[in-house]
């Protein structure tokens, strides 16, 4: 038995056959076109969801094309079917692509009533909990909440998330140390940001500002999420990529509202702002006031000819303000070690620059790495004279990775600063930007393969 197809869906297996180029997925999009119910289910519970794979757009493509209500309520019992759906719900609604595929999904509520109000057949495993945990970081400060929920229903859904995983056969998956390197940092992940979703601030107020990192096997962002009015900012009215991280909006303090009028680069669109552009507010103090006003964002809403409408400004109280933003500038909850490593690293070089300025070398980005989120990566700039700001022709870019050896972030990154003061950092990082030219030119090999 087949089941039949509308124009609409065929025009779904069209755009699917014309996008999805991973051979991964080529399995379920045969299924679709054939239309054989096992088939697809098949395929569904098989294929890969991971980021790599699947964009937010084609999550939703898919979510669309194979029905995910009809066929949940024909396999109520299907916990693979369940835990599939609730992956392609945290994919679409990914700040790091394209949220709007979620809010654009006519289904999208009731696949969160159907994951969640089923969540307790799933059985307790790593995999399972990072996917209910990224579903309640979405419906209290992400994307989700933009849906058009009933009174009252998606507070309702999070605290039965909050109930659920906060049952010792969930909870106690944090305590995993062994085992392969994706379940480890899954396992710390959830340690430090299991509870952060259900916890309702003490003294709500008109701004929020909530610091989530992502599932670290989906390699997703750290971002800082601005609530105003309990309303996600970013998706809200930008869509293109996420918030800032608090590297860039809060360990610089560039929330703070000085005496001067400041503008603000709010969030960047995930292909750049060059591309497709970025969201910007001024902030100011006017007497015990605090307005963000003056924004600038894309003239367009996101996949739409459709023009964005201006932004309001808004007021908040100074105290209530400043202490929220002191709040979050303090919370460190989030951070794991090479992350905190790099920011005491940062701090250092902030504090003397000359370790860096005597090697001829400047500053550049410092975070934990992005395909290995245990190690702290120092980048620097270098050609001569730079210190002097007469550089010497183009400069190189180099890299200098740092492991995680087990001791304390203060003491990882007090040892890599007495490096720098000790040793030239040419001679142990890599180069990893300019061109080969002018690293021979310099004496220094380029990197393989590039």
């Amino acid at each position: 038995m087949t089941v039949p197809r509308t124009l609409s869906q065929s025009s779904l297996f069209i755009w699917l056959i014309a996008y999805t180029r991973h051979d991964a997925l080529r399995p379920l999009v045969r299924a679709l076109w054939t239309g054989d119910p096992q088939a697809i289910r098949t395929e569904l519970e098989a294929f890969p969801a991971a980021p790599r794979f699947l964009s937010t757009t084609a999550g939703r493509r898919i979510a669309e094309a194979t029905r995910l209500p009809d066929l949940l309520d024909q396999h109520p019992s299907d916990t693979a079917l369940l835990a599939r759906v609730g992956r392609l719900l945290v994919r679409m609604g990914c700040t790091r692509d394209t949220p709007t595929d979620l809010l654009a999904h006519h289904d999208a509520l009731t696949l969160y009533e159907s994951v969640v109000t089923r969540a307790r057949l799933l059985p307790p495993t790593l995999d399972h909990h990072a996917t209910l945990l990224s579903l309640a970081l979405d419906l209290s400060s992400g994307p989700g909440m933009l849906l058009d929920w009933p009174p009252g229903r998606r507070t309702a859904l999070l605290e039965s998330l909050g109930r659920l995983l906060a049952e010792p056969q969930w909870a106690s998956l944090a305590d995993t140390d062994a085992g392969e390197a994706d379940q480890r940092l899954r396992a710390g992940w959830i340690r430090r940001t299991g509870r952060q979703p259900f916890m309702r601030p003490a003294t709500p107020g008109r701004l929020r500002v909530e610091i989530v990192a992502g599932d670290p096997v989906d390699r997703e962002p750290v971002e800082t999420r601005i609530l105003l009015d309990e309303r996600p900012l970013v998706p809200a009215v930008f869509a293109r990529g996420p918030a800032h991280s608090p590297d860039h909006l809060l360990d610089d303090g560039r929330l703070r509202a000085g005496p001067e009028p400041r503008e603000v680069q709010i969030a960047e669109a995930y292909c750049t702002e060059g591309c497709c552009g970025a969201l910007y507010v001024t902030i100011r103090r006017a007497g015990d006031h605090v307005v963000w006003e003056d924004w600038r964002r894309p003239p367009t809403m996101p996949g739409s000819r459709e023009l964005a409408p201006e932004l309001p400004a808004y007021r908040f109280d100074a105290a209530a303000y400043d202490a929220e933003i002191a709040r979050a500038e303090s919370d460190r909850s989030w951070s794991w070690p090479a992350r905190t490593t790099a920011r005491l690293i940062k701090a250092g070089l902030m504090e003397w620059p000359e370790l860096l300025s005597r090697w001829d070398a400047r500053r550049g980005w410092l975070s934990s790495g992005f395909n290995d989120p245990d190690t702290t990566v120092v980048t620097f700039s270098y050609a001569p004279g730079l210190a002097a700001g007469k550089p010497d022709g183009i400069p190189l870019q180099f890299r200098w990775v740092i492991p995680d050896n087990g001791t304390s972030p203060e003491a990882q990154a007090a040892a890599a600063l007495r490096r720098l003061a000790e040793e030239d950092p040419k001679t142990y990082g890599q180069v990893c930007g300019g061109n080969r030219e002018r690293a021979e030119e310099l004496g220094f090999p380029w990197p393989d393969g590039t």
